[in-house]
């Protein structure tokens, strides 16, 4: 039963992203980051129902929001420029996410924080010690882009402001946890999915989380870029000062174990990974909103 189930739910994936891909691209915005400097662009899956709507914000990862296909000429992206790097060249990830959200009734919100800052090619595997990082790192930066993704969207009225939640992807899921970490007990995203972050000294402002905020991870047991025994650690720390963390720990699931291209799922852990975080990712957002 549980195999015709992930079957099922995998079917279901690949149906989204043929959908996505006849469908018009997703809206293109800006607005600024809580920096105060930089102006964001960021695109926009809209659910085809009414609103108002909940909605996520998600982060992407190190290599930027763009297709690796598409990005390796791209530098800066924003309102009055040119660029392959657009809302049409997002990576399959990234776009099968917004479709995925967008068809459950949540306006998604992709902000592109590498863009904006020049840096639109993104960074390959293993760069985490690269300085041209600096000044889009997850500590300091890229949290005050999702911060100022939560006040565009709590200034539209086709929003629900007290129904805005998070998603994000290794960095992103870092920058993800360090949001969370800076907005404490205080109202903010309603809660977190967190996608194989980096857990270490050198990516998250504290080794425990303390926040009202749920939280969900979800790690590949065989993740070849960041450590899953490190984040657990994070997480039980998290839990034990009254923080609600849960994690999900996927047998033979690689990093980007979501990742549908067909390299990627050829790993029969990221498969199933993926099949199974699909349904619980939308599971833990309907139960946060109740």
């Amino acid at each position: 039963m549980r195999s015709r189930l992930g079957h099922i739910v995998g079917l279901i994936a690949a149906l989204l992203l043929s959908v996505q891909a006849v469908l018009a691209a997703p809206q293109t915005v800006y607005f600024r980051s809580a920096d105060g400097r930089t102006a964001l662009t960021g695109y926009l899956f809209q659910p085809s129902k009414p609103g108002p709507w909940p909605a996520i914000v998600m982060l992407h990862g190190r290599g930027g929001p763009y297709s690796s296909n598409d990005n390796e000429d791209c530098s800066f992206v924003g309102a009055g420029t040119v660029s392959p790097c657009n809302a049409n060249t997002l990576s399959k990830r990234h776009a099968m996410w917004g479709a995925y959200w967008s068809t459950r009734g949540y306006l998604a919100l992709l902000p592109d924080s590498f863009g904006p800052r020049g840096k639109a090619h993104g960074f390959g595997r293993f760069t985490h010690g690269d300085p041209d990082r600096a000044d889009v790192n997850e500590i300091s930066v890229r949290p005050l882009d999702a911060e100022g993704a939560l006040a565009y969207l709590r200034g539209r009225s086709d929003v629900v402001a007290g129904q805005i939640y998070l998603q994000g992807w290794s960095n992103g899921g870092s920058t993800a946890l360090n949001v969370m970490i800076r907005q404490g007990r205080q109202a903010g995203y309603r809660g977190a999915l967190v996608f194989y972050p980096g857990c270490g000294q050198s990516a998250l402002l504290a080794s425990t989380i303390l926040t009202t905020a749920p939280i969900a991870m979800f790690m590949g047991a065989d993740d070849e870029e960041v450590s899953p025994a490190l984040c657990q650690r994070v997480a039980d720390r998290s839990r034990q000062a009254g923080s609600p963390i849960d994690v999900t720990l996927y047998p033979g699931a690689t990093h980007d174990f979501d990742e549908p291209s067909s390299r990627r799922q050829a790993t029969p852990g990221n498969q199933a990974a993926m099949n199974d975080a699909l349904v619980k990712a939308a599971s833990w957002l309907d139960r946060w909103k109740n």
